[in-house]
């Protein structure tokens, strides 16, 4: 959420912001709901000072004087509880479009709404043409009986696949140097819970907009029917690491702050029906590693840059080439005031596809959490949040298949990670 500060102060800015990202939304209406909301606040609160001062002056009269401001004062209390009533209602009105506000976009940010909008920063290794037929993941896996799609569809539908053998040990090996990488950069390793409030997804952004790509939980009435049980299967490890510190005061001596989180994640992957079906590109349930950072204002930007570099040196070990996109406003989404993209390359669909995301969401979700820290001089301000992918296993494993496949169906294992894994190839 916003501060409704830019709305009064400075709302010509606001709507630019809102032009950029493609959204139509009435600032002038927005406005005048917000002046009329507080108008009509401040006149319960007047109301409700006169309804005081008068009852104080009953102790002092007598007889019909006293009778008549009596009565005089029930009056005033019932229009009060009247302004009251409809001060709640314009403020429910108000704060129902305002959290549909999405975080300004940064000047940094290209503007545009399509992939082809995103701007290139910058390319690293080159794509190699193997003198051989080039396979896709899904074959790669079937060869070597490590990907199982077509069980994964018979038990759980689709978008569901099986990881085994090597795949599974492939995927710890990940996790466990991921987690090795960023702990020696000072990140503290977290296993969240995956079930998490609606608070939750309020606070970070997801909810009121994304809510038809979240999974409630909850138990089913034998009749069609379905009771909530109020908690939500996590889309990323984000959520849960953001909530954290909900309610909370930091010390400004310990920020920054950086987590990495590993979780399963959970997406219903709504509106893309017929998209990226084949194989585990677009999955409904993945595992990945999440980085998430709680900065000062002034630390935010620095910080951005530094989540991408760690990023980067994350591919770089993997031997994978892949570019960075500086992504288009319209594609951000609501909490992001800029985002970067890391896209590899798939030999399989001979494209760049994402495979992390790198979001700076400034105070959005520290102002819906609540989340705060004491500067030197003890005043509490509001923190900046970052939340940058790891590893997301499943696209980097199609990643490392692709890219690192050989002539004899093998694949080869990157050098860093051959000593997790025991060996420096899969297959023959």
């Amino acid at each position: 959420m916003i501060d409704v500060a830019l709305l009064r102060d400075n709302p010509e800015a606001l709507a630019d912001s809102l032009r950029r990202r493609f959204l139509d939304i009435d600032v002038p209406s927005l406005a005048s709901l917000d002046e009329e909301r507080r108008r009509v606040r401040v006149a319960a609160e007047d109301l409700r000072a006169e309804q005081r001062r008068r009852g104080k002056e009953i102790a002092t009269l007598s007889g019909d004087e006293k009778q008549e401001a009596i009565a005089a004062v029930a009056r005033i209390a019932n229009d009060y509880k009247d302004k009251l009533v409809a001060a709640d209602a314009l403020d429910a009105e108000f704060e129902a479009e305002w959290v549909k506000m999405p975080n300004p976009a940064h000047a940094s940010a290209p503007v545009g709404h399509t992939d082809e909008d995103n701007i290139e920063i910058e390319r690293i290794g080159e794509p190699v043409a193997p003198d051989f037929e080039v396979l896709d993941h899904l074959a790669i896996g079937e060869a070597l009986d490590i990907i199982d799609a077509e069980r994964g569809a018979k038990v759980s539908g689709s978008r569901f696949a099986y990881l085994k053998g090597a795949a599974v040990l492939y995927e710890f090996a990940l996790v466990r140097w991921g987690l090795d990488v960023l702990s020696g950069h000072g990140f503290t390793p977290v296993a969240p819970p995956i079930l998490v409030r609606e608070d939750a997804l309020f606070g970070t952004g997801f909810l009121p907009g994304a809510r038809d790509q979240v999974y409630a939980v909850g138990v089913a009435d034998g009749e069609g029917g379905f009771e909530s049980d109020g908690l939500y299967l996590a889309g990323t490890a984000e959520i849960p690491l953001a909530g954290l510190h909900m309610d909370e005061i930091l010390e400004e001596a310990d920020l920054p702050r950086r987590y990495v989180g590993f979780s399963t994640c959970f997406r219903r992957e709504a509106g893309t029906y017929g998209k990226d079906t084949r194989g585990i590109f677009r999955v409904h349930q993945f595992d990945k590693l999440e980085m998430f950072a709680y900065v000062t204002p002034d630390q935010s930007w620095d910080e951005h840059e530094y989540l991408l570099e760690r990023e980067r040196e994350i591919v770089d070990a993997l031997e994978i080439p892949y570019r960075i996109v500086n992504v288009c406003t319209g594609d951000l989404g609501d909490p992001a005031a800029k985002k970067y993209d890391i896209e590899a390359w798939f030999p399989g669909q001979n494209a760049y596809r994402e495979i992390t995301s790198c979001s700076n969401t400034t105070d959005f979700q520290a102002r819906r959490l609540r989340i705060r820290y004491r500067d030197e001089q003890g005043d509490n301000r509001l923190v900046h949040t970052l939340n940058g992918t790891a590893i997301a296993v499943g696209r980097t494993l199609i990643a490392l298949l692709e890219n690192h496949q050989q002539a004899d169906g093998s694949v080869l294992i990157p050098a860093a990670l051959q000593p997790y894994l025991g060996t420096d190839r899969i297959g023959p």
